[in-house]
């Protein structure tokens, strides 16, 4: 198995491992109906937010762990503005989709998965095609 095709399936494993085990009580925060359930306050309208943010860096950060290794690995350059473009997009892709699925209910959890998966390809093919 090339080291290219082992940094793909780590990375999918640590998306598997972020957004299934490591979420915990997060998966409940980042929907605004839990929010709604416990309490009647206003003062927490939009507290499902910090959730929804704070996942999607644990999982961005999560997948770009085994890009890091691959690359000091290989004695590989990452330019560092490209890679922080690269890691704000996949956060930011990461919090909208939850958001679809949690809240806005727009999503499945099929879709929700295929699209965190397209993301870790995306990412891959970039990090492969320019390492």
């Amino acid at each position: 198995m090339t080291m290219k095709i082992l940094l793909l399936i780590m990375m999918l494993y640590c998306h598997i491992i972020d957004d299934y085990y490591l979420q915990g009580i997060l998966s409940l925060m980042k929907q605004k109906r839990w929010w709604e359930e416990q309490t009647s306050s206003n003062r927490y309208k939009y507290d499902y937010i910090v959730a929804l943010v704070e996942h999607a860096f644990s999982w961005t950060v999560s997948i770009h762990i085994p890009i890091l290794i691959y690359c000091y690995l290989n004695n590989s350059f990452i330019e560092s503005f490209f890679s922080l473009k690269m890691f704000l997009l996949m956060w930011f892709i990461h919090a909208i989709v939850d958001n679809a699925k949690a809240n806005l209910q727009s999503l499945n959890l099929i879709e929700d998965q295929l699209i965190h998966i397209c993301q870790i390809v995306f990412l891959w093919l970039i990090y492969v095609c320019n390492v």
